[in-house]
């Protein structure tokens, strides 16, 4: 069954180029994607601890826990995207093309998730960068293609590094199967080596993930992306990157003091910089991918407590795990609805798409479902996780007493605040203020399931804390190198709802005296962001193009130098030949063969001379020299089996 539910949707891929029908295209993929879902709950189902091998091709898969709900989310975010997506592409252009790759991108996913070996990890992941490149640029506007190009360059390279450090571990580990890394890194003596390795890898996955500096892809590909697409590129394949984080933080360093304070220090300026950027946001999409950058930030800030408390990360390493679940299934209801948006009225931005979510209750509530679980409402997901991870920040400011730690947690609280700014931006746009999209038909049965199974998923699981979201988590902490909680969290204790109400207060304070005071005038929302405030065109582009200078001037400056060398030895010992003087330029042959011809005999000496220079040439090259070889091999070949038979 798990290798059905890894190569199936390779098969289902094959089959779409021979449909003709967008609508039986459509269709499939829902049928495929919904086929594959069924499969993995039933590996889910089946029991943890087993593994599995193809010999002839190498690769390793295991089951465990963490997999297994991983697993499911994945399936599940597809099976979602795919229902909303006969109603989104109708019409459009390439439909072949997006659903033979939308269909690869789940095995390839899905392939990452279940493996249990770090080649195996590496080669579908590199599937997924490469097949959801096509995603991003599926539009083939300007804006698709510079989208493509960044984000497939930050791949490429990522790749690259990545594999360089898996080459490295295994020199000086032996193994790459992920149930002995841990054991086979403590016992590496060089720990600089084992740190280079780490941070190899780290660079690959932390790109995927969208960690500054590395996220310069992720707020221009999930705009220019289609809907459907989107929510994978921020619901999953960022916590395919996590998914390596975690990896090195359980089982290559565990326990490192330096690597938690790296990864927390990346994860704070992750989380604030996404939300700054997302306040200042007018496009739906473009807000919706900050925010995900930013959650992103929340997420590495919890792994790094997994690392930092050690024997006590209980709260860190199962608030971590709810976290990535609950942005997956936040990333796939927000966008999802972006998509019914964009289907709907062909805009995006917030001047545009004003007052379209009047009159739409049912609409209503699954964006609020969505939005909530985001901003750490009580009653949703995002709440238990958020609270279990500034928990996991509380506790280890108290056991360290460093002030440092005291500042993250302002921060993470400030974060939230702003992640309830911007939510409550585009809530007001859409639900509140007059517009001319108020009589739209938004829903068909397809898109309509979609969100409801993606919106309904998130107060489930967080109206039921113990009985279901804790049991989920818990048994991801073998993965995790997690500890079970022994005590009951309090959720709605008071001091856990004072840092909610922080964050609203916070969130309230941006939006009412600087979103709707600065970024907003007359009711229409202004851009103020810089433009030349980028990191790609300021930083990496000019980066970029004077080492490629540098490399082209110090490559010129060999090459001459090796023309130099060979001036100069020619110079010192080699003497010039005086030049040949045809001394017999009539000779014999010349004048016979003018004799026979109309042409003067000047004419013909040219011709004769001609010749043999043209012989002369052909026969002194290599090429001749390698003719002559292979003609002789030839020979020599012609005369033994002659001999033999």
């Amino acid at each position: 069954m798990l290798y059905f539910v890894v190569f199936f949707p390779v098969v289902a891929a094959l089959i779409v180029p021979l449909m003709k029908s967008e609508q039986a295209k459509g269709l499939w993929s829902v049928i495929a994607t919904g086929v594959t879902l069924c499969a993995m709950l039933c590996t889910a189902f089946g029991g943890f601890g087993r593994h599995y091998t193809i010999p002839f091709l190498h690769l390793y898969f295991t089951v465990d826990g963490f997999r297994a709900i991983y697993g499911t989310v994945v399936c599940f975010m597809w099976f979602g995207s795919a229902l909303l997506s006969p109603r989104y592409f109708r019409g459009y252009h390439h439909l072949s093309r997006y659903y033979f790759f939308f269909l690869l991108g789940l095995s390839s996913t899905v392939g990452v998730f279940l493996s249990a070996e770090l080649y195996t990890t590496f080669l579908f992941f590199e599937m997924m960068s490469l097949g959801s490149y096509v995603w991003v640029v599926q539009e083939e506007t300007p804006g698709a293609m510079s989208a493509g190009k960044t984000y497939l360059t930050i791949a490429v390279l990522g790749g690259l590094v990545t594999l360089m450090g898996l080459f490295m571990l295994q020199h000086l580990t032996g193994t790459l199967m992920i149930a002995d890394l841990r054991n086979a890194c403590a016992a590496v003596e060089n720990r600089n080596a084992l740190w280079a390795a780490a941070l190899c890898i780290f660079f690959g996955f932390a790109a995927k993930a969208g960690v500054f500096p590395l996220h310069i892809w992720l707020p221009k590909a999930h705009p220019e992306a289609p809907s459907p697409a989107s929510a994978l590129l921020s619901g999953v394949l960022t916590k395919a990157g996590i998914f390596g984080v975690l990896l090195i933080t359980a089982s290559i360093l565990p326990g490192a003091r330096n690597w938690g304070v790296l990864v927390l220090v990346l994860g704070a300026i992750t989380m604030v910089l996404g939300a700054v950027i997302a306040v200042f946001g007018n496009n739906l999409k473009y807000i919706l991918a900050c925010s995900s950058l930013s959650q992103i930030g929340f997420i590495m800030t919890g792994i790094a407590m997994i690392g930092l408390l050690g024997e006590e990360n209980a709260l860190a390493a199962n608030g971590t795990v709810l976290y990535m679940m609950n942005h997956s299934l936040v990333k796939l209801t927000l966008f999802l609805f972006a998509g019914v948006v964009y289907y709907s009225t062909h805009a995006l931005d917030l001047n545009d798409i004003r007052g379209f979510g009047r009159g739409k209750p049912l609409l209503h509530g699954l964006f609020l479902c969505g939005a909530c679980s985001l901003a750490g409402i009580p009653g949703f997901c995002g709440y238990l996780s958020k609270t279990l991870v500034h928990e996991s920040i509380v506790e280890y400011a108290h056991l360290s007493g460093s002030a440092a730690i005291t500042a993250v947690e302002w921060l993470f609280l400030f974060s939230g605040g702003l992640t309830v700014a911007y939510l409550t931006k585009i809530y007001v746009a859409l639900f509140w203020q007059r517009g001319n999209h108020n009589n739209e038909k938004w829903g068909t049965p397809l898109s309509v399931s979609a969100l409801l199974l993606s919106g309904v998923t998130l107060p489930v699981l967080g109206l039921l804390p113990h009985r279901l979201a804790e049991k989920l988590t818990g048994l991801t902490l073998d993965f995790t190198g997690g500890h079970p909680i022994h005590h009951a969290v309090q959720y709605l204790s008071v001091e856990n709802l004072k840092g909610v109400a922080v964050s609203f207060a916070i969130g309230m304070a941006v939006y009412f005296l600087f979103i709707r005071k600065v970024l907003m005038k007359d009711g229409c929302y202004l851009v103020r962001w810089p433009a030349w405030l980028s990191l790609e065109e300021r930083v990496y582009q000019p980066f970029f193009s004077a080492l490629i200078g540098l490399l082209g001037v110090v490559s010129r400056f060999f090459c001459d130098l090796t023309d130099l060398l060979v001036l100069l030895v020619r110079r010192a010992i080699l003497q010039e030949s005086p030049e040949k003087v045809n001394r017999q330029r009539f000779n014999l042959l010349t004048r016979r063969l003018a004799r026979n011809t109309p042409d003067a005999p000047e004419i013909i000496a040219d011709r004769v001379s001609t010749v043999r220079d043209t012989v002369s040439r052909l026969s002194n090259s290599l090429s001749f020299a390698l003719l002559m070889t292979c003609l002789g091999l030839c020979i020599v070949l012609i005369v033994a089996i002659c001999t033999v038979f």
